[in-house]
């Protein structure tokens, strides 16, 4: 059996697709389902068990377990709640960690790319704890990944006991079926698909920055099959261990993000440029892109999808569908 942590999720539930996908039913799921229909992320899986976070615990005595990809978490980088988001994104986490260390079970969990804080530190995935203690995230999600990440890399520092298998991955900017329940956290196309299948002009940032035009700002966009291609490979490859950044290793701006829906619909773009808010305008972050050597070196040699192809298969396939569920 496995157990995937924030499994009605958006990652969680494509991983879950991926492993009913390639036979597997024997998967739990923890999460909360909530009331904003999560669990149609999940409605055509087969699944073993639904297990709350509170429950996990009790759950878990006595179980033996094939793998924990540990996907659960606050994810709003706007949350503001310090002492509920280090209760669930760190110190379940470790709990977590403890258990698979004492019963030698593997264990993936999601970091994020919002341990990097701005980029003036770079976006190099180095498991040093030096290195580490170096990044400053900027918002309280990020600050939360980054505290298990250096939890983790100590232990494996001073040559502490830890699972068989253990690796952080560090998730750039996710896009892709099933992220609808997440609101405001949905990527951008998700959020303005609608005005675009409508004609209505998509609202990008104007640029604050010297030499970067309006809509330029760039992200490493990366397709939800990558990543989940990534973990299925980890799954299979326990052997593998450490931090690994998951993202394309190409920039790309915003503005090739919605051109590129627009080529799938086949209709021309329609773009207007709006006022950023004075209120993030110093703190904006004008590029991110990840470093993949790390990932490649392991052994990983999926590739990852080019931006194009990506959003033709996410708006045809799902964003542009009566059903827009896996």
């Amino acid at each position: 059996m496995l157990l995937v942590t924030g499994g009605a999720g958006f990652i969680g539930s494509n991983v879950v697709a991926a492993l009913n996908d390639a036979g597997r039913t024997d998967v739990a799921v923890c999460d909360v389902l909530g009331h904003e229909g999560k669990w149609r992320n999940l409605a055509k899986r087969q699944l073993a068990d639904i297990v709350p976070p509170a429950g996990l615990p009790d759950w878990l005595k006595g179980r033996r377990l094939d793998a924990v990809v540990h996907l659960g978490a606050i994810s709003d980088t706007t949350a503001s709640d310090g002492d509920l988001v280090i209760e669930t994104n760190f110190r379940f986490s470790v709990r977590l960690l403890d258990w698979c260390t004492a019963n030698a079970t593997p264990l993936i969990y999601a970091s994020s790319a919002a341990t990097y804080g701005d980029g003036t530190q770079g976006f190099r995935d180095d498991t040093a704890v030096d290195v580490l203690r170096m990044l400053r995230p900027m918002n309280l999600y990020g600050w939360s990944k980054h505290l298990f990440d250096l939890a983790i890399a100590q232990r494996a520092a001073d040559g502490e006991k830890l699972p068989p298998q253990w690796a952080g991955l560090k998730f750039f900017n996710v896009f892709g079926p099933n992220e609808y329940h997440k609101g405001a956290m949905m990527s951008v196309l998700a959020r303005r698909f609608d005005e675009v299948k409508a004609g209505r002009p998509v609202q990008l940032f104007k640029s604050y920055r010297k030499g970067i035009a309006d809509g330029d700002q760039r992200r490493d966009f990366i397709y939800v099959d990558d990543v989940v291609r990534v973990i299925m490979w980890l799954l299979a490859t326990p052997s593998v261990s450490g931090l690994f950044n998951v993202g394309t290793g190409n920039a790309r701006s915003f503005k090739d993000l919605m051109q590129a829906a627009y080529a799938a619909l086949g209709i021309g773009p329609n773009i207007e440029y709006i006022d950023m808010p004075e209120a993030i305008r110093g703190s904006y972050q004008y590029f991110t892109q990840s470093e993949v050597d790390r990932l490649r070196r392991a052994g990983y040699n999926g590739g990852f999808t080019a931006l194009e192809d990506a959003v033709e298969t996410y708006v045809k396939g799902y964003l542009d569908r009566p059903d827009r569920f896996r």
